[in-house]
Parts: structure tokens; C-alpha cells; sequence
């Protein structure tokens, strides 16, 4: 299994302490850099990788190593150097353990995971062998087929961090699935969850009982012609597959109280040299939590300070490319969004996947959606939203069992969708309750209520009836 290390300084390591910490192995092995130098690798006599280790990532926000790791952090700002040990060579981890204790000793700071630096003296290597290219081209790749790369992780919380964004991207561009394998307990930060594509992807949790099974469906897997495949039941036919399902995926399925409010929207910005992105985030921010964003960044841990002037620049310097941003709140209320900003024919367009955690003893505060809404409507260009009410844990992290779905709470089209759509259609609707006028009355956007009780998922066939009916079908 690949071991992931990670050391937390207050001071930048400085290039005499990561040279100490690459002599881990003594002086024969072969050190290279790659990437233009934002991240090295400890080779052995052949070449092959046993350590890759990334550039220092500077995090100026607060919570991060909490939400991530499970750590204690320093006071922001601090320095986050994360190293990976190659699959299998056990000598490997041992250098991976040994580099993190030189440089948290050299430069003031602390190890994760905690007693992973048992040693900070040379590790020996005489004779060690490790994975061969291609399964270790790239850093985070334990398992290389014809058909997926598969990534081993052993960590709290599978985050969409540099390794595993460079991941999804080269499984992309070689048409190949990614499968992510974790230890019972693991979770996913929604930002792998919403990253994850279809078929053959998937998260393998490893399960005392069934051997592995689908953290997301649930559904039982083995290894077969390269790949996690589902495992088929002796009584399966083509019209009913009878999956069979994990145990232990649907013993998670209690009620603890913890609540969600998912939000999804998309705007659409005329192109102009003066626009400003991400202002839709922060208004909904500021409605629902009654402050701005904390912190953003361009993977996990989001490590800047949220800056609407620094988004916009990232985003402007990366067209006609899109631009895909993480977005934090505070640990006292979590929140996080993905932004995904896109250069269309139809202008700019801001897609964003939001939610909020609450807690059992907390309510989510579904009086301030409107008001988030009309916010989106007038001053930046809302196309459509969707809000819903999730049981789902309260730290916003996916866990490998059932959870259930979230329901309508309300659903907002924006002013132009309203205009362009025939006739009185969007204001006569099927549902129980009429649409609510939102901004200037010569061009509102339209706000449909829904119940939004997570325990009645007739929620859901009133939002299906009112999709149809806005379609014209």
C-alpha cells in the first residue's frame, strides 16, 4: 500500500533540511526532479521510484489539516510537505517516515500520521526493489491495467490534492477508469465524490466480511480481468441482477440528526474584460453563514485566503481552459464548494456545487435560501439553483455506507430562463404551491418551494413533475 506522509512546519524547509531529508537512504540513491521542480524523487540503482515528494504548499487556512488529516495544525500560516512511498517496499515507508522526521526536527514542526517518524536515522536500502514504470509514473498510481489505474489510499480523508488531481487527469487522457482503493473508515471529501466519473470508476472500500465492496452503492466487488468488477449473484438474470450488497454499507443507514443543505447553481456572465468571479459563492456564503468564504485554492487543502481579485486572475490566466476551485468555510460552520468557471459561447459560466453541515442540536438555516437566491437573481446572473436537505454527516466528508438522499427544497430559474420559456408556462406549474416572484417585477426570476422534509421523498416526484412540465412534456 502506498504510505502517504505529511510534515507541518511553521517555517518553510529550506533547501539544506530537504536535502537532509532525501539522504534519508544514504548517499546511493539517485535523486530527480520532475514537474519543473515542484516535486522529487528518490530513485533506486534502476531507476525506479521508491519516494516522491511535492514542494512545500503554503496554507493560510485555518482547519485544514483538521478536516484533512485529523491533525493538530500550527497557527496559520504554516507549511504543508507531503511525500508518498512506492507500493509494497517496505523500505519505502520507512524513507517516506525518516524524510518527514528530518524535516519536522530541522525546521520546527510536526509529523502526520502521528509516529510515523519513529527514526530519523539512515534507513537501510541494500537490496530494496521497487514497482516498475509504468505503475509508478505517476506518483499516485499503485496499480496500472488496460483498462483502470488504481490509487491506494490510507488516509482519513481521500482529498483532491495535487497527486490525485494529476491522477484523474492522466487516467482522463489515456481513456482509462480510476478506482480508489481505502481501508474500512475512510472517507471522501466531496470533491473526489463529485470528481469521481462513470463506469469503470468507482471507491473500493477493503471489508473484513465481504472482502471489498462499492462505497457508494454498496455493492459487493472482486478482482477480475484488471479490474474491481460487481460480483454477481448465483440467481442473476438479465432482467434483475440481484447485486449482492454489503453488510456493513447498509448498517450505516441511522438517523443521527446530522443534517446537510446542498445547494447547486450555474450562472452565466456576458464576457467582459471587468468581470468578477466568484461573488456568486460569497453572496450565498454571506445569506446562509452570515460571512464570506474562509479560504479557496486550485486543489486540497485549499491554502489561500478567500480573495475574489486572486479567483478571477487564476481563472482569466487558465482561458479558454477551465478553471476548477475548491472553497472552505471556517470549522466552526463547515461549508465547502467546487467552482467550475468555463469560457462558452454563452459567455462565462460559474458552475457550483455547495453544501453546508449541521449538526444534531443545530437547524440549517433554510429561511436565508430565499434570500441567497434573489441575491444570485439580481446581481449575478443565476440561470437555475437547486436546494436540498440532506441526513448526511455534519463535517460535509462522505462516509462508505448509506446515506440518505437529499430532497427538493426549492428549485429558483433565473430571469432569462423565465423570459425566453413560452408563454405563462413557468408561472402556471403543477405544484401545490405558486412560483415566488424574485427581483424587478418587469423581469423576475422564479422561486418554486418544495417541503424539503428529508424523511418524504415525495419531494422528489413534485420536482420531476415540475421539470416536465418546464420542458414542455
Amino acid at each position: 500500500m502506498t504510505k502517504d506522509v505529511v510534515a507541518l512546519t511553521k517555517k518553510m524547509p529550506d533547501p539544506l533540511s530537504v536535502i537532509a531529508g532525501l539522504l534519508s537512504g544514504g548517499p546511493d540513491l539517485l535523486v530527480g526532479a520532475e514537474a519543473e521542480g515542484a516535486l522529487v524523487r528518490l530513485h533506486d540503482e534502476q531507476g525506479r521510484p521508491l519516494l516522491s515528494v511535492e514542494a512545500p504548499l503554503l496554507v493560510q487556512v485555518r482547519g485544514e489539516a483538521e478536516r484533512l488529516l485529523g491533525a493538530s495544525e500550527p497557527e496559520v500560516p504554516y507549511w504543508w510537505t507531503e511525500a508518498r512511498a512506492t507500493t509494497g517496499v517496505k523500505e519505502a515507508e520507512a524513507l517516506a517516515g525518516t524524510f518527514v522526521g528530518r524535516i519536522a526536527t530541522l525546521v520546527g514542526g510536526t509529523a502526520w500520521p502521528r509516529g510515523v517518524a519513529t527514526s530519523i536515522g539512515v534507513v537501510n536500502t541494500e537490496g530494496m526493489t521497487a514497482v516498475p514504470v509504468p505503475a509508478a509514473a505517476q506518483p499516485a498510481v499503485d496499480v496500472l491495467t488496460d483498462k483502470v489505474a488504481v490509487v491506494i489510499q490510507d488516509r482519513p480523508v481521500v482529498a483532491m490534492t495535487s497527486w490525485l488531481a494529476d491522477t484523474f487527469r492522466a487516467a482522463a487522457e489515456a481513456e482509462l477508469g480510476l478506482q480508489i482503493v481505502t481501508p474500512a473508515g475512510t472517507r471522501l471529501s466531496p470533491t473526489v465524490r463529485g470528481a469521481l466519473p462513470g463506469w469503470p470508476s468507482r471507491w473500493v472500500v477493503q471489508d473484513e466480511k465481504c472482502g471489498y465492496y462499492d462505497g457508494l452503492s454498496g455493492a459487493i466487488l472482486q478482482w477480475a480481468n484488471g479490474l474491481f468488477v460487481t460480483l454477481e449473484s448465483p440467481d442473476a438474470t438479465a432482467e434483475d441482477p440481484r447485486t449482492p450488497i454489503a453488510e456493513t454499507f447498509a448498517q450505516g443507514a441511522a438517523d443521527t440528526g446530522e443534517r446537510q443543505l446542498a445547494i447547486s447553481f450555474r450562472c452565466v456572465h456576458p464576457a467582459d474584460d471587468r468581470l468578477v468571479l466568484g461573488g456568486a459563492v460569497e453572496s450565498v456564503w454571506r445569506e446562509i453563514t452570515g460571512e464570506p468564504p474562509a479560504g479557496w485554492g486550485t486543489e486540497e487543502p485549499a491554502n489561500l485566503p478567500w480573495s475574489l481579485r486572486q479567483l478571477t486572475d487564476v481563472a482569466f490566466e487558465r482561458s479558454p481552459e477551465p478553471t476548477w476551485v475548491v472553497v472552505v468555510g471556517s470549522p466552526e460552520r463547515p461549508g465547502l464548494a467546487t467552482v467550475r468557471i468555463t469560457r462558452t459561447t454563452a459567455g462565462v459560466e460559474e458552475d457550483v456545487t455547495l453544501a453546508f453541515g449541521y449538526g444534531a442540536a443545530e437547524q440549517p438555516p433554510t429561511e436565508s435560501v430565499q434570500k441567497a437566491a434573489e441575491a444570485l437573481a439580481t446581481r449575478h446572473d443565476l440561470q437555475s439553483m437547486l436546494v436540498q436537505v440532506r441526513r448526511a454527516r455534519r463535517d460535509l466528508s462522505v462516509p462508505p455506507h448509506f446515506e440518505g438522499p437529499g430532497v427538493p427544497y426549492a428549485f429558483v430559474l433565473g430571469a432569462e430562463e423565465v423570459r425566453t420559456m413560452p408563454g405563462d408556462r413557468a408561472r402556471r406549474t403543477p405544484l401545490r404551491e405558486k412560483p415566488r416572484e424574485l427581483g424587478p417585477r418587469t423581469r423576475p426570476a422564479l422561486y418554486y418551494p418544495f417541503p424539503g422534509d428529508p424523511s418524504d421523498l415525495s419531494g422528489w416526484q413534485d420536482f420531476e413533475r415540475l421539470m416536465r412540465h418546464l420542458k414542455g412534456s
